[in-house]
Parts: C-alpha cells; sequence; structure tokens
C-alpha cells in the first residue's frame, strides 16, 4: 500500500491530495493509518488533512485518529495532526476588516446614515456609510462599492486617515474598521432600503455636535478633516494590482 499522494509546503508539512482520500471510511482508515506511519518515517513535522464536504463522513474517523479541527468553509474542513510535538501550526485568519467612509461635499455637508437594524433600546444614530470587505476584495473597491449600495452615491477615494482596533468581535474574532476620505462624484442619494433606514446630507458641524452621535463617530470624522492620512501608493516588484493594496504618505508617492 502506497501513502496517500500529496505534496508539501516549506515548513515540513505534508499536504494530501483531497481526490486521493478513498470515499469508505474503513478504507480511509486503514489508508490514513499506513500514510501517517510513512510520513513520521520520512520526518514530516504536520499533517494538513482537507475533507471535502462531499466526504464529510471521513470526518470521525480522522478525529480518531489524532486530528483537530483548523479550519472550515462551505465545500471543506481542514484538520492537522502534528506528527513532532513541538511544530508550529499558524492559526486561521483571526480577524473581520471593515471601512468607513468620511464623505464631504462642497458645501460641507456630511454623507451619513442611519441602520435600519440597531441593538435592542438603542435610537436612531447617524454613521459613516460602510460595511465588511468581500475575501479578496481592496479597500478602496470594498469602500466605494458600500458607499454606492447603501446611498447610491459615487465617490472618488482620497485617503486612508485612520483605523480602530478592537477584539471580542463576531464568533470571537477581532475587527479592524479602516476609514477613509472621499470625494463625492454625484449627491443624489438612493437609499438600501433593506438595511438603511434613513440617508442624508448632513452639515458636519451639526454631526460633530450631535447629542445622538456616538464620540467615536464623531472623532474619525474630525480624523478625517485634520488629517491628510495615507494615499494609495504602488511599490517596485509589487506591480500585481489585483494582490497587493498599499497607502504611503503623500510625499513618498
Amino acid at each position: 500500500m502506497k501513502a496517500i499522494e500529496s505534496s508539501t509546503n516549506p515548513f515540513g508539512g505534508v499536504i494530501p491530495n483531497p481526490d486521493a482520500l478513498v470515499a469508505e471510511p474503513r478504507d480511509f482508515s486503514v489508508q490514513l493509518q499506513h500514510s501517517l506511519t510513512v510520513w513520521n518515517e520520512e520526518g514530516f513535522k504536520v499533517v494538513w488533512l482537507e475533507i471535502p464536504i462531499s466526504r464529510s463522513g471521513l470526518v470521525p474517523v480522522a478525529v480518531e485518529a489524532g486530528f483537530t479541527y483548523h479550519h472550515a468553509t462551505e465545500d471543506y474542513v481542514m484538520l492537522t495532526r502534528r506528527l513532532m510535538e513541538e511544530a508550529y501550526i499558524p492559526p486561521y485568519a483571526t480577524h473581520y476588516v471593515g471601512v468607513g467612509g468620511v464623505v464631504l461635499n462642497p458645501a460641507r455637508e456630511l454623507l451619513v446614515v442611519s441602520e435600519k437594524y440597531r441593538m435592542t433600546g438603542r435610537g436612531p444614530s447617524y454613521k459613516l456609510p460602510g460595511g465588511a470587505l468581500h475575501p479578496g476584495e481592496h479597500l478602496v473597491d470594498g469602500l466605494t462599492r458600500e458607499i454606492l449600495e447603501e446611498t447610491g452615491v459615487r465617490t472618488r477615494f482620497e485617503s486612508l486617515v485612520c483605523f480602530r482596533h478592537w477584539h471580542g468581535y463576531r464568533y470571537g474574532k477581532s475587527d479592524i474598521y479602516f476609514v477613509c476620505r472621499l470625494s463625492p462624484l454625484t449627491g443624489e442619494i438612493s437609499m438600501q432600503e433593506d438595511e438603511i433606514e434613513e440617508c442624508l446630507w448632513m452639515p458636519v458641524e451639526e454631526f460633530l455636535n450631535g447629542q445622538s452621535i456616538h464620540s467615536f463617530n464623531k472623532s474619525i470624522v474630525r480624523a478625517a478633516l485634520e488629517s491628510p492620512g495615507v494615499v494609495p501608493a504602488t511599490i517596485e516588484g509589487y506591480g500585481d494590482e489585483r494582490k497587493y493594496e498599499f497607502f504611503m504618505p503623500h510625499q513618498v508617492v
């Protein structure tokens, strides 16, 4: 019997080919135990076992063999097992990433929204339009998309001015929220009625002095008004704009 067909990574990990896993749990148990013996003898440190959802019946077999959950997607579950006690297994993604936009028109009016779904007992409060990035989405693209979806206003990205990092967010993960300054390319509002209760252009002084506006929202708007921030930039050797996104001070760009 041969070990499960696999590839390796530069850190001493062995990665079985998901398509090479036999479908029958009893047969898989034999296949896996033999493969573990071979991989141990070959000096590998960690096994990264991806089990497709179509073969989810193999998961209990892997757990019985000493594997633990690492992460899961809609299509598969990833399990790992150390072959060497001191082997390091990097954690899976630990953060959500959100973006908010300070959009100020020539009349010094700020584009604000009030969300339809709020915490129980919390009344209407205005905030910046924005939301969560999609997987693989750049800050610039995600923010202009979110603003357009929520308000109908098209914008031009100007700079990244500040960010907030906090822990204990959804599913116990941490959250990074980037605040950016943009200029409007259009002014007419077309509100996303499914999620937004109200959307309007509000004089920025009214926002900063409003009793119902959270102090955090006031602080980040002040930061956008007072700081030039950092702007999108390119760095030699990192030409794939689909993969890389950089922000640097104006004078460096």
